[in-house]
């Protein structure tokens, strides 16, 4: 994207699907007829923990992400804790957030931390790196940020939800001694130093043992333009002889665009130009991957290529999953460059940013920059891609979503005292259950999906999926992403016996379904029994769908 430079033989039953006006056969005995689709997990084949952080967060101080998505300050009639929007923080406990980054983004690169501590009335204002973005009708909040809230306040968030902060350090505009003394602002034991003095004056005399930094963010464009070597110069500086009072410290460096294999191969060879041993102070290694390309080949523009978030075809629905698809290559692209220097992969990825991204128009607050309306297909999209990086557990140390509100592929919607959960939240509500679990392998084998691309033929896969073990707690989730045509499939769980479960499926009828402040059960899970009953049973995938499956195993 140069353009963005300048921006899953023992089987089970399970209740049926009515969801939306549509009917499909409940889970049923399986005939003497060979079914075309077939789930296989296999439990004596795991493929290692699926770490929570996977299901991280991202909120950047872009637009109505901060103010007005996250604060409300603590005179606001809307409630909230201490300014955090409450509606926020008890959605975020529901799906046991375990991480989000802040402050950015591109955000980052021009953020000085010093400026969002003391007082607030005292805090300056700094014009917002995304101001030239704004319309004259955004709040001054949006365009010139009021420092209102900063390290405490985010702290004081993470604290809130259960989640554990990851900061991202301004390296483009700001010294290492700054991003040294950031550190220790947070992490100096009470009494120590005269930060941790400050820190207590603004009312947390305890340290925020924030463990995860971000050294830079997107340092091949906005964070910078640097080469992958000066870059990584810039990394083994930043990153040399930081405080640690104790606390461990896991430095992630800004990774790649998308499929820029160069940028990885560079920073990694020159990490190790003084030694391999200097990757053991990278954590790890952030890739970016935006699906935004819907032309359908026609152009790069980043711009131009950009389609509308409500207004789809079904053309339009594959072409976007088939961008976001493309996470699973990259993943292993990476890996294996990475595997070049540091064959024994010390360092993980961190996918820290992912998502669809939409041309402007969809907004729920008209103004808010970059926001935009998940539909269904952002949930199917959001899905897929959780799918993905649980089937990666060895790979992947984190991900976060981009963004948690009032952005692009957004969990949540909210403007002043309206607040909504969007079809991606509930996504990531029903995947909660994969977390921490032991990744099983599972093979998917289903008819693919052909379609027409403009009068090429085109395809896509039929049904995919991840599964994770809990002691006797078996997750599978499954999306069937065609518009169209229900999944008939056999499930098969080798090396175990299913005692009981449940299937939740979230879809709708119209594969434009969206949920607003004005109807905001639009697009919801719901959940059935599995009533077991014997052997070679099958289940009936309803059409744009996600299905959890959640059986205690014998």
């Amino acid at each position: 994207m140069i353009g963005r430079r300048d921006f899953l033989r023992t089987s089970f039953a399970s209740a049926g699907c009515l969801l939306a006006a549509r009917t499909y056969p409940p889970f049923a005995w399986a005939d003497t007829k060979p079914l075309a689709s077939r789930i296989e997990v296999l439990t004596g084949e795991p493929l290692g923990i699926i770490s929570p952080n996977l299901y991280g967060h991202f909120t950047e101080n872009l637009s109505g992400v901060i103010y007005d998505g996250v604060w409300v300050g603590p005179n606001s009639k809307v409630p909230n804790i201490d300014g955090i929007r409450k509606e926020l923080i008890d959605e975020m406990k529901k799906i046991k957030a375990p991480v989000v980054r802040f402050p950015g983004g591109c955000f980052a690169d021009s953020y000085d931390w010093r400026d969002g501590i003391g007082p607030l009335d005292k805090r300056p204002r700094r014009t917002n790196f995304w101001a030239q973005s704004e319309t004259s009708a955004a709040p001054a909040s949006h365009r010139y940020d009021p420092n209102e809230f900063g390290t405490n306040e985010f702290a004081h968030f993470c604290k809130l939800i259960g989640s554990e902060p990851y900061l991202a350090a301004n390296l483009r505009s700001l010294p290492a001694e700054e991003f040294y003394r950031w550190i220790e602002y947070c992490n100096s034991p009470a009494g120590s130093t005269t930060l941790a003095d400050i820190r207590a004056a603004g009312g947390f005399k305890d340290p925020f043992n924030v463990r995860f930094w971000g050294v830079g963010n997107e340092s091949w464009g906005c964070g910078g333009n640097f080469t992958a070597q000066e870059y990584a110069v810039e990394f083994r500086r930043f990153a040399t002889w930081v405080p640690r009072f104790g606390q461990e410290i896991s430095f992630i460096g800004s990774g790649p665009n998308v499929d820029d294999w160069a940028w990885t191969r560079g920073f990694f060879e020159e990490t190790v130009r003084k030694g391999r041993g200097h990757l053991r102070a990278v954590y790890g290694w952030a890739l970016h991957h935006y699906a935004w390309n819907l032309s359908r080949g026609r152009t790069r523009d980043w711009v131009q290529g950009k389609s509308d978030a409500l207004n789809f075809d079904s053309v339009d629905w594959y072409e976007l999953l088939k961008e976001g698809d493309r996470m699973e290559g990259l993943i292993n692209g990476h890996w294996q460059v990475m595997g070049e220097e540091d064959p024994d992969h010390w360092v993980k990825l961190v996918v820290d940013e992912w998502g669809p991204w939409y041309k402007p128009g969809s907004e729920a607050t008209p103004g808010d920059q970059l926001e935009q309306m998940p539909t269904l297909r952002d949930a199917v999209f959001s899905a897929m891609t959780l799918d993905t990086f649980n089937r990666n557990p060895e790979k992947i140390a984190m991900a976060n979503c981009a963004q948690l509100i009032n952005c692009l592929n957004s969990l949540y919607l909210a403007h002043e005292d309206r607040f909504v959960v969007t079809p991606v939240g509930h996504v990531f509500a029903m995947f909660a259950a994969h977390q921490g679990g032991q990744g099983l392998r599972t093979i998917f084998s289903a008819p693919t999906i052909d379609y027409d691309r403009d009068g090429k033929p085109a395809s896509f896969w039929g049904l995919r999926g991840s599964a994770s073990l809990h002691d006797k707690e078996l997750t599978v989730t499954v999306v069937n992403p065609s518009v169209s045509d229900a999944r008939d499939a056999e499930i098969v769980i080798r090396g175990a016996t299913v005692k009981s479960g449940s299937a939740t499926v979230l879809t709708n009828s119209d594969i434009h379904a969206h949920n607003t402040f004005a109807a905001k059960d639009v697009v919801v899970p719901e959940t059935k029994n599995v009533d077991i009953k014997g052997a070679a049973l099958n289940y009936v995938f309803a059409p744009a769908s996600v299905t959890k499956l959640s059986l205690t195993l014998s």
